[in-house]
């Protein structure tokens, strides 16, 4: 497969700024739907809905939905299923870390033309650890058996997750400010994301002997979240997804100021490395592409840093870095040289 240059994410069928374009489009559409209790922008990690404006509660209600891609084609290649749910559930509970929530519950929707037992089991024990992971319930889902919808083998995963927080605790961002710490903690590797890139990179035969390093699941930040919340405040935070640290970052930032990345402040896994050669892609689309190495990034006080990493390393066994600082300017990332801390 080596020597497929110039191949990049949009080429290999997914074009983020086009699915970003449609949400900003619908936007105006979609807050047509709000009641009283919709809280928040579209396009924000999580939906936010105030309980007591509904005349429900006094919580803030934070709920998030995803899926985890075609990383299952890569979990059907490999014949390896007992991952993905885990990575259901990250994506979900990941997002809605990031408005301060503490997740609830969590439900499923499996789907596939033919059921198979075997599958199925792995498939729900991933979901299961990742619940157990995220502190949250599984409180329901939905399988759906569709003859002629998907071929043999094939399934298709989503899910949800529901958390609450009073409305003290949310994390929106505004209290960001110049000389700020922005703290990156290690991804396990791909974590959902790039794989339709990663399948035209990677042969069949490669993808089942490297089953390990491609189907790593992704970390759940629940735990180390809650932790750095009480012992030295976040300010913002962002799962890095889809669109990478360039597009993810900014959606935590208020205006009048961008976040300074400095490229080499951590180390980067090896298959970065790997994909941007076999694709020759560059240090631009590989930032907007993939995590790099970056599984969740939160602006914190810098005074807050060395203690964070501490807990972060002792407490949980997470490495962390100080990858950037936050300075005047207009929301948006900024990538400098640096050097690994």
């Amino acid at each position: 497969m080596k020597g497929s240059r110039g191949i990049t994410y949009k080429k290999a069928g997914v074009d983020i700024t086009k699915a970003d374009k449609l949400i900003k489009d619908m936007a105006g559409v979609i807050n047509g739907t709000r009641v009283k209790g919709s809280m928040g922008a579209v396009g924000g990690f999580g939906g936010l809905f105030d309980l007591s404006k509904a005349g429900k509660g006094k919580d803030i209600l934070v709920a998030s939905t995803d899926g985890v891609g075609t990383k299952l084609k890569v979990a059907q290649i490999a014949e390896k299923h007992d991952t993905v749910g885990q990575d259901l559930v990250a994506m979900c509970v990941n997002d809605i870390l990031c408005c301060g929530a503490r997740p609830l519950f969590f439900l499923d929707y499996f789907a596939c033309g033919e059921l198979n037992k075997k599958i199925w089991n792995a498939v729900l024990k991933g979901i299961v650890d990742g619940c157990h992971k995220a502190g949250c319930a599984l409180l329901g889902g939905e399988t759906a058996e569709m003859p002629g919808m998907y071929a043999k083998g094939e399934y298709d995963l989503a899910g949800f997750s529901v958390g609450s927080l009073a409305r003290k605790d949310i994390i929106d961002g505004k209290k960001i400010k110049p000389g700020d710490a922005i703290l990156g903690i290690a991804s396990s590797g791909l974590h959902s994301n790039g794989f339709s890139l990663v399948r035209k990179l990677f042969s069949s035969s490669e993808i089942k002997k490297r089953r390990r390093t491609f189907l790593a699941p992704t970390v759940i930040y629940a735990g180390p979240f809650s932790a750095l919340v009480r012992s030295v405040g976040i300010k913002g935070a962002a799962h890095i997804t889809g669109g990478g640290i360039t597009d993810n970052v900014p959606r935590m930032l208020p205006r009048g100021v961008k976040a300074v990345i400095n490229k080499g402040s951590w180390k980067i896994p090896v298959i970065f490395d790997e994909i941007s050669e076999r694709a020759g892609l560059g240090e631009k689309e590989m930032y907007r592409t993939f995590n790099m190495g970056i599984g969740m990034a939160l602006v914190i006080p810098s005074s807050g840093a060395t203690k964070a990493r501490k807990i972060l390393l002792k407490k949980f066994g997470m490495k962390s870095w100080v990858i950037g600082v936050v300075e005047k300017g207009d929301k948006k990332v900024e990538m400098r040289k640096g050097e690994v801390g």
